[in-house]
């Protein structure tokens, strides 16, 4: 119960709840995640380090990029989330960040130069 409890007060904030929903679609690089949900890349870093603390994400490095993977151990939360996305235009702004999913790689190219220097 505590695990459930645990992931409901995460997800109570809504930049989390629109970051687990992504991470559920696919795995991304924190420049994506940025960019689709349209906020800096420190806030949605401090998200995704409150995820992590938490272990609902992984991250991997890749050169100079940190991926992001979703892990969910509670088949409850689980279906929940799946629930979600099967009904995702009832949320129109995770709807949004789906539809904004497509332009991943625009803000992955985006973030190439400022992490080169």
């Amino acid at each position: 119960m505590s695990y459930l409890t645990e992931f409901f007060n995460l997800v109570s904030d809504e930049t989390r709840l629109r970051i687990v929903v992504l991470l559920a679609q696919e795995d991304l690089y924190v420049c994506q995640i940025s960019g689709v949900l349209n906020l800096s890349q420190p806030k949605v870093s401090k998200h995704l380090s409150k995820l992590r603390d938490l272990n609902y994400v992984v991250d991997k490095r890749h050169e100079k990029y940190i991926r992001y993977s979703l892990i969910l151990k509670d088949e409850v939360i689980k279906k929940l989330i799946k629930n979600i996305l099967e009904n995702i235009e009832q949320y129109p702004l995770l709807n949004e960040d789906k539809r904004r999913l497509t332009d991943k790689q625009f803000y992955l190219d985006q973030c190439k130069p400022k992490l080169s220097n």
